[in-house]
């Protein structure tokens, strides 16, 4: 039986802690002012187990607010660390319509701080909890801005201020708001972060879903860990009369029983990016049809419990995470290690049953399409094929370091975002190392968070000899966040810069040929190469498009010349060295970032 309410107010020890939310019965949600004011007040009234901290300011000048709990005044990352305190990162309203978090975690802060309902929630656990990420987002509040959700009356909006959604920001780091969250993580080095969401979709009986990445991605102690947790808690929820499910996208939104597949988080997603920084992470989703007072008791019981299994054993939390980043540091000496760029589904899935509902399919003479309707008044349950794992597909052999070129400032501007260990050198230097050429590039048709993302390319190898301008950088993998770098870095990385648009540069000729000019070129040509006239023979024989081309038959030629070779087109900045030419540099390598957090 799924809950209805959220905990009586008359079993509070003071109405005066009633929360805003509850005050409203649940029909409305606090502004960011009313919620930093109870934040405040709970500071106020509990110094000792809550601190609020301004970690970051908006676009639009809005301060951005984190609250530090603990159950005995331990609110810095070096206290926490000296206690041996697992830290675990809880945030809500990245998608400020998806607000759930916000009023489910100052209902549980009050609960821990004030009313005495769980006063030992926190005496090994260090809760950073981020009450509204996307505060400019929360600001743009409107009863229009989720069609598909049952309440608030008023919700914030999808996107922050300068319309990027943070949820596909956090590899690239576009948004003032990300950098200030990756600055916050990189204080604290969180070990489990917990994002809080509303979902689209489906309709079904479960109040709430929850994702995890696959264990592919992650360091075997903390898939274990995140194992262990869930196969914990999700019992022990159910039992406080909820329903949920791992995290469900249907194959066909027309068809349930068609089956589920994994969504294909990757870095630019909260949980991706914790499975980077060699952390597991927990993706909460709940029910956008359900009431809202359901979806924030849903939040406040899920939390509660983790926090409390974390509590009561956090050694174990902490062994998986220091093990995961010695594991990624020491794979640096490692040269036959493998890592995985991209996941493909397991083909071979497994069965699951879908607590959904009754529903009706027909044809739409709007869209031309099946219209789906469901009947939540009748419960059914269906045995569908659920393909959720994943599989590595193409995977690299890291380099011992990466180099890259003083020039590409917008490259060493998102190391440093990432807190990445990199040494700069101050002289002129030489070098000989791997480079790719990348080739026939193809983009994407239309913007994706303000980038025209580059699609597809071929790539080769081929060793290259630079003269690196002072300024340039060599980032060691031997450090704790390694991974970060190498999806940065790797060209053919799903959330690299360079697939993110950041370097569609290098795929420009900025000289070119004037036709006369490549009349004379393309007959010289001929006269001193038999085997380039009849490689150019046969191109017009078997593509009839460049046949018909001029131009095309002119490029030909000046492609394959000194004049075009010089210009370097789509040769990538960044250089891998190996372990023996990272040896040879007279230039001495960081030690900070490298050891675990």
């Amino acid at each position: 039986m799924l809950a209805t309410a959220c905990v009586p107010a008359t079993t509070f020890a003071s109405t005066n802690w009633i929360t805003p939310a509850e005050a409203a019965h649940f029909r409305t949600t606090p502004s960011y002012a009313d919620t930093l004011t109870y934040l405040q007040r709970l500071q106020k009234a509990a110094p000792g187990k809550i601190h609020l901290e301004t970690f970051g300011t908006t676009p639009e000048g809005r301060p951005m607010t984190v609250v530090i709990a603990s159950g005995d005044g331990t609110f810095t990352p070096q206290a926490a660390r000296a206690a041996h305190k697992a830290v675990v990162l809880v945030q809500a309203g990245i998608h400020p319509g998806e607000i759930a978090g916000k009023d489910a975690g100052l209902m549980l802060l009050r609960d821990f701080a004030i009313t005495g309902k769980y006063p030992h929630l926190l005496d090994h656990v260090v809760l950073v909890y981020i009450p509204v990420f996307s505060v400019d987002g929360h600001a743009n509040s409107s009863p229009y801005n989720r069609i598909n959700q049952n309440g608030p009356a008023s919700m914030g909006f999808r996107g922050q201020s300068q319309y990027l959604n943070l949820n596909r920001d956090y590899i690239k780091a576009d948004a003032p708001e990300m950098r200030a969250w990756l600055k916050l993580w990189q204080t604290w080095q969180p070990n489990f972060l917990v994002d809080v969401h509303a979902t689209d979709g489906a309709d079904y009986q479960y109040d709430l879903t929850w994702y995890t990445e696959d264990p592919h991605k992650l360091d075997p102690a903390v898939a274990s860990w995140q194992q262990q947790l869930t196969d914990t808690v999700m019992p022990a929820y159910d039992k406080r009369g909820h329903l949920a499910s791992i995290y469900l996208e249907f194959k066909d939104g027309r068809d349930p029983r068609k089956g589920i597949a994994n969504f294909g988080s990757g870095p630019r997603f909260s949980t991706g990016y914790a499975a980077l920084q060699n952390r597991p992470a927990l993706l909460i989703e709940t029910h956008m049809l359900k009431p809202y007072g359901v979806r924030v008791k849903a939040v406040y019981d899920l939390v509660e419990l983790m926090l409390a299994d974390i509590n009561r054993d956090p050694a174990a939390l902490l062994a998986a995470t220091h093990k995961a980043d010695a594991d990624v540091i020491a794979r640096a000496d490692n040269p036959a290690a493998r890592v995985p760029l991209t996941f493909k589904l397991d083909p071979v899935p497994t069965s699951y049953t879908l607590k959904g509902y009754a529903f009706s399919q027909t044809h739409s003479d709007i869209s031309n399409d099946i219209w789906i309707r469901y009947d939540p008044h009748t419960p059914r349950n269906y045995t569908i094929q659920n393909w959720n794992r994943l599989l590595p597909d193409l995977s690299i052999t890291p380099p011992a370091a990466y180099v890259v070129p003083a020039q590409w400032t917008v490259i060493i501007d998102r190391l440093k975002a990432h807190g990445i260990a990199y040494r700069r050198i101050d002289h002129p230097l030489t070098m000989t190392a791997q480079g790719y050429q990348l080739d026939d590039p193809r983009w994407a048709t239309r913007s994706f968070e303000g980038h025209l993302m580059l699609r597809d390319f071929t790539l080769a190898t081929a060793p290259r000899t630079v003269t690196l301008a002072p300024g340039s950088v060599i980032v060691p993998m031997d450090q704790r966040a390694a991974n970060v770098a190498i999806e940065l870095l790797e060209p053919q990385a799903p959330d690299s810069l360079l697939h993110w648009g950041y370097l569609n540069a290098i795929f420009e000729a900025k000289e070119y040929g004037e036709p006369r000019v490549l009349e004379k070129l393309a007959r010289e040509m001929i006269a001193k190469n038999p085997a380039l006239k009849a490689e150019f023979e046969k191109k017009l024989h078997d593509d009839p498009a460049f046949a018909a081309s001029s131009r095309a038959r002119l490029e030909f030629f000046y492609k394959r010349s000194p004049w075009y070779t010089v210009q370097r087109v789509g040769a990538y900045p960044v250089l891998r060295l190996n372990a023996a030419e990272l040896r040879q540099l007279p230039v001495s390598l960081p030690s900070s970032g490298r050891g675990p957090g």
